[in-house]
């Protein structure tokens, strides 16, 4: 079974220091191989000159007396007979036994080496040169070592970097965990506020910090989908308070009508009883169908097409048989994208408004706002006052006067209306007109229609 922290910051850190690790550990060992080369190289050189100049002397037999020493006891020279005999050596050389069991052939006078000898007596490593004097037989051997230094030997050089490799694998190690800890410390904060948001306090929102990396775009994700939940909640909840508020005083009616009829079979008109009932019931399932709809209205899931305001238009109006004169003005190839049911209840639900409060005319209009599309609907009625210009999308309401409960209704549909466009990313509002209500809806155009594809010849064009 494979073990690895469950921590993100714990493993990167693991992750940083293992690679830290191999990158120094590699740096080390080239810098022990170079070091070590560089300095063999150098003493060998010094080595090389000292033995070299001495074998010279001999050649030439202006050597006598002890050899000179040039280099400080640096270099210890020894001067061996065939036999290997010492014959001569300089004052540094003088207490050491010969200083390698090498012997130059005539065909390889002069050899380079490194030897560690088994004799305590002598250096624990050395680089050495043998020079053969000459070629015969009886040639002397001129040997010139320079012992190497201790940190070379004795494994210093080694754990020096070994030390140093370690001490810096823990620094990465401790600011990779210092930086991922600060890196993540936003996401702990969005984990601990989301945490403690619960159902029924969805208003609270996670830290969300500044920039645009990927933390900043998980916090505002994050608060996006609260914003989402927040409001699927508060439908909901709306639609729950809306039906027991609405639902309330027509079931209490039907109750009570079937029970008076139930009680008084033979003092009631039973068939008109039914037909009670029977309205009492269609506007119940009217009410649940809105509410239901409202509830659904911007949950996703419905499929959106394209959909030419004009001919959508067209068509709800020619299933109409209206008691009004309806004229419209429409301009073509003004293209939106949604729900085509959601947008035919939207235009039903402003048409049922206008013919329910005209006083003889209905007028539609399709046209295009630069990249909005834009979709009026005016009659001629008594118009809305400006205090309840808002107050008119609300659910269940109904003005008084003209436009009150005695009209008809459930109070639902221009609410239903003002959730579709805003479902669909547009509005819809009231706007001034000198004589009745003007409703406009305004929708974005679908994206990536030409310019130039305005709108054809309108048709049916009137003014209201």
């Amino acid at each position: 079974m494979r073990l690895r922290p469950r921590s993100i910051r714990a493993r990167d850190t693991l992750v940083a220091a293992v690679l830290a690790a191999v990158a120094f550990g590699l740096v080390a060992a080239g810098m022990d191989l170079v070091l070590r080369a560089s300095t063999k190289n150098r003493l060998l050189q010094e080595t090389q000159l000292a033995g070299r100049r001495i074998s010279a002397m001999v050649r030439d037999g202006a050597l006598s007396g002890q050899i000179p020493d040039e280099t400080g006891g640096r270099v210890l020279i020894q001067v061996v007979g065939p036999g290997g005999h010492i014959l001569d050596s300089t004052r540094a050389a003088a207490h050491y036994p010969r200083l390698s069991r090498t012997w130059p052939t005539p065909d390889q006078r002069v050899q380079d080496m490194v030897e560690c000898p088994d004799d305590p007596r002598l250096p624990r490593c050395m680089v050495i040169e043998a020079i053969r004097v000459d070629t015969a037989p009886e040639s002397v051997v001129v040997f010139a070592a320079r012992p190497l230094p201790g940190y070379l030997v004795n494994g210093l050089l080694e754990a020096a970097l070994t030390a140093v490799v370690l001490a810096l694998t823990a620094a990465s190690a401790w600011i990779t965990w210092r930086i991922v800890g600060r890196t993540l410390r936003p996401v702990e904060q969005i984990r601990t506020q989301l945490a403690e948001i619960s159902a029924t306090d969805l208003s609270r929102r996670v830290p969300q910090p500044t920039g645009e990396d990927e933390i900043a775009e998980l916090a505002r994700t994050a608060n996006e989908t609260l914003d989402r939940l927040e409001r699927a909640v508060g439908r909901q909840r709306q639609f729950a308070s809306d039906a027991s508020h609405e639902l309330r005083t027509p079931i209490a009616g039907l109750r009570a009508n079937l029970e008076d009829a139930a009680m008084h079979p033979d003092d009631t008109d039973l068939r008109a009883a039914i037909r009670s009932a029977l309205r009492d019931i269609d506007r119940l399932q009217t009410i649940v169908t809105d509410l239901l709809l409202l509830a659904r209205i911007g949950t996703g899931g419905a499929v959106q097409e394209t959909i030419d305001l004009a001919d959508l238009t067209t068509a709800e109006l020619a299933r109409r048989s209206s008691r009004l004169q309806v004229t419209t003005d429409l301009a073509r190839d003004v293209r939106v994208r949604g729900v085509r049911l959601q947008l035919e209840r939207l235009l039903g639900n402003l048409l049922d408004n206008a013919e329910r409060y005209a006083a003889s005319r209905v007028h539609v209009e399709v046209a295009r706002q630069g990249t909005t599309a834009l979709l009026r609907v005016t009659d001629d009625g008594s118009g809305i006052p400006d205090v309840d210009r808002e107050r008119i999308f609300e659910r269940f309401t109904r003005l008084d006067s003209a436009r009150s409960r005695g009209a008809g209704g459930t109070g639902l549909g221009l609410a239903i209306a003002r959730e579709i466009a805003q479902a669909h990313g547009g509005s819809l509002r009231v706007e001034d007109w000198p004589r009745g209500a003007r409703f406009a809806l305004r929708m974005p155009l679908e994206q990536g229609r030409p310019p130039g594809m305005s709108s054809g010849p309108p048709t049916d064009r009137g003014r209201p």
